[in-house]
């Protein structure tokens, strides 16, 4: 007898075992609170850059918010309760943007990549989630006296290099756009999903594509420091020898022009969500 698809549990291929293991059902189907876990180290960088160039990277129905500002992201994350204690490092590129579909109005940063080094949650932040992950291998953040350096590299091929400097305590002007209460607010996502065809003809075609948002609500997630310096980001140019596949998102990333460098931020927190929350923008 062939098996079938339990109601309302959440299944990614290979289906044939059962339902599916991660971060928003866990053995038995149990949640995971994520309240005194993850501990993540978050090192920002951002740069104002040319307006036209971020625009060139936006899917149908979004459009730049507010002053066009790219903020690079590397994080650590660790004791992660639905990996029993292991973690994961990540590197994400966003920009503040506003959607505005036939019924749904948002604004936040849209997230245009997120590099993480292990399989488990690419997985299921892209299949689940509609975030656009990738791997690459991030090593952790070199620390040294008041500087912290974070490289990412694939296959050997060093892409990214980022640097903190003079790192102190204190304020320091904040890059989050600001929003009023007429839109609903958060991380922007853009899924898409090809469609498997069946004849040469049929390639190129897509299953879903549709806008998503991660709702910024975090109730759970404690800053436990916040430390600011002068930062530096610079992707390095690559051929399609050195990243066959990834090579023209690190040289769009390598184009951009900057104008001038802004906040550098270490972030300390403790807590999250299981981003159960996550839904589409319509």
């Amino acid at each position: 007898m062939s098996y079938k698809f339990e109601k309302e549990k959440i299944y990614r291929m290979p289906t044939h075992f059962g339902p599916s293991l991660g971060p928003r059902q866990g053995p038995d189907g149990r949640k995971f609170e994520c309240k005194d876990n993850p501990k993540v180290k978050s090192v920002s960088v951002s740069f104002l850059t040319n307006p036209d160039q971020l625009q060139s990277f936006l899917p149908s129905n979004f459009t730049l918010y507010n002053d066009p500002i790219v903020t690079v992201t590397a994080s650590y994350i660790k004791e992660i309760e639905w990996l029993a204690g292991r973690g994961y490092n990540t590197l994400g590129v966003s920009f503040p943007v506003e959607f505005n579909g036939e019924k749904d109005k948002a604004r936040g940063n849209f997230l245009l990549v997120l590099w993480e080094n292990l399989t488990d949650p690419i997985l299921t932040g892209r299949e689940e989630l509609g975030f656009s992950k990738i791997y690459c291998k991030l090593p952790d953040p070199k620390v040294y006296k008041d500087k912290i350096s974070c490289t990412a590299s694939w296959m050997d091929f060093n892409f990214m290099n980022l640097e903190v400097n003079k790192i102190s305590s204190g304020d320091a002007p904040s890059n989050k756009p600001k929003t009023d209460d007429d839109y609903l607010k958060g991380m922007l996502h853009y899924k898409y999903i090809p469609k498997t065809g069946g004849s040469p003809n049929k390639w190129g075609e897509k299953d879903i594509s549709y806008a998503v948002l991660t709702p910024e609500e975090t109730p759970n997630k404690v800053t436990k420091s916040i430390l600011h310096g002068e930062g530096e980001v610079n992707f390095i140019k690559a051929r399609w020898e050195d990243m066959p596949t990834q090579y023209t998102i690190v040289n769009a990333f390598a184009d951009l022009e900057k104008i001038k460098y802004l906040d550098a931020s270490i972030t300390e927190t403790v807590g999250m969500k299981d981003i159960s929350d996550q839904r589409i923008l319509l």
